[in-house]
């Protein structure tokens, strides 16, 4: 009945069920409802970026929080149509604010590779599909769920919880890190929530384990350049610049950055140690215990997992190549940009000089071409925000581990970070390994049970950590 009224109820019904300020605590039903045709919505507001306008989303947001009492504020940003809004639920100032942060924008898409529409917003087979699904409109509507979960049951405040949508986290150069120089007062708090680890399910749909990320790898662009000579392509040259680079291609192909792991990783790798069976379990038992060869067995093996495999490393993609105007012409010159993703405490120009070694070619160089932000500092699991977010976790799932976790990619949280504010990251929803792989990809999708069970755990652990003791 839930999944026929999700797919038939029309836009009008649906704001007016979504401004609704009525839920009762025990209504689990309806707040998971509520989440999904959130999201639903959401989706509909396309924000891929380029362009990444937002301004929709926080025409969406907007009337939602004032009806429940929230401060709103939409910010402007050069890009008229790139916002961030911020909705603010004031407590009693007792202690500092709680922030849930979620970016707005959501990367392209391949149209003629989708089943649906992506920006429809169709929810079928128990599961809300489209772009952002899971990165991270999913989590701007649990995050927005929980939140006004607050306000909907009247829950006494120590602390102010501050919800935040932001712009440009998937192109830059307006996103958290603008923002925190023009307007850090309305983002400063204690701690906050933002996307990062994983809410993995095993193929029975139990979940196996809930990763927090505390920290997240550096990402770096490195372009490589060949020089050769321009002339006709009936009379080819040994300084072809396209072969040069196809000679570096071939090299970074078949190389292998070593394996480093941070603290946090190696509590992540010794979760999947006793979380996995049989071989799965020796696999990630020897990699982190073994001899050296045990060691490089178990990565050959464990390795063909993609998110396994970016977690041990540095890791280094080619992801645009570019050289050549005719089909007559041998260029004069050819370009690979490849990006990096750094683990925290590596040295970027140590990698460059091993590329260098790597390739070993005059006709090439290889150059950082964009500013390497500066290593932020792990947030510690010490936390009381991570502290109860585990809990919570572990009560909404008592068969998972919880752990920490270095998050394989990277996010807005070193507007935070650097600043010396401890902040977590978890996509709030189990998703299986397909799911997961959808992401960024074609047919991106999160299940309905999945957005009532994130919703319900965010907003214990929001009452908890920003609630006062009699709300407790």
């Amino acid at each position: 009945m839930i999944r026929s009224a999700l797919r038939t109820l029309a836009l009008p019904s649906l704001a007016a069920a979504l401004l609704s300020s009525t839920i009762p605590a025990c209504a689990n039903a309806q707040a998971a409802d509520s989440t999904a045709l959130l999201l639903a919505q959401l989706i509909r507001a396309n924000s891929s970026n380029p362009p990444g306008h937002t301004q929709q989303i926080a025409d969406i947001l907007g009337p939602l929080f004032r009806a429940r009492g929230f401060q709103v504020d939409i910010i402007p940003t050069p890009d008229s149509a790139k916002v961030h809004f911020f909705a603010r639920l004031k407590g009693n100032g007792s202690k500092k604010p709680l922030l849930l942060a979620a970016h707005a924008d959501v990367v392209g898409v391949e149209r003629e590779k989708w089943s649906v529409d992506p920006f429809a917003g169709v929810i079928k087979d128990g599961a809300v599909y489209g772009r952002g699904a899971i990165d991270f409109k999913g989590g701007i509507a649990v995050f927005a769920r929980a939140a006004m979960l607050l306000a909907d049951r009247n829950v006494p405040l120590d602390r102010d919880v501050i919800f935040l949508a932001e712009a440009d986290e998937e192109g830059a150069p307006m996103n958290t890190t603008w923002l925190s120089r023009q307007h850090w007062d309305k983002m400063d708090a204690e701690f906050a929530l933002n996307e990062g680890g994983w809410i993995i399910k095993r193929d029975d749909g139990r979940v196996q384990y809930v990763s927090i990320s505390t920290s997240d790898k550096r990402v770096m662009s490195v372009t490589l350049t060949a020089k050769g000579t321009s002339t006709h392509a009936s009379m080819p040259l040994p300084d072809n610049a396209l072969v040069t680079v196809g000679r570096a291609l071939a090299k970074l192909g078949s190389y292998e950055t070593p394996i480093e792991f941070t603290p946090d990783s190696r509590k992540y790798f010794a979760t999947l140690a006793k979380t996995s069976t049989g071989e799965m379990a020796r696999l990630y038992t020897q990699l982190l215990n073994g001899t050296p060869e045990q060691v490089n067995a178990a990565d050959r093996m464990l390795s063909r997992d993609p998110l396994i495999h970016s977690l041990m490393r540095n890791t280094i993609a080619p992801v645009i190549v570019a050289g050549g105007f005719r089909s007559n012409v041998i260029p004069g010159s050819a370009e690979v940009t490849l990006n990096v993703r750094l683990i925290p405490g590596s040295d970027p120009a140590a990698l460059i000089g091993t590329l260098e070694k790597l390739f070993n070619d005059p006709l090439l160089t290889v150059k950082m071409t964009t500013a390497l932000a500066a290593s932020s500092p792990a947030s510690p699991d010490t936390s009381l925000l991570y502290r109860v977010l585990a809990a919570e976790s572990k009560s909404q799932w008592p068969e998972a581990e919880v752990t920490p976790y270095l998050f394989q990619a990277g996010t807005d949280a070193a507007a935070w970070r650097n600043r010396g504010i401890p902040v977590f990251g978890i996509y709030p929803y189990p998703i299986s390994t397909d799911e997961l792989r959808r992401m960024h990809g074609n047919d991106e999708r999160v299940s309905v049970e999945s957005l009532r069970q994130g919703t319900e755990m965010v907003f214990r652990t929001l009452k908890r950590v920003a609630g006062s003791s009699a709300a407790r």
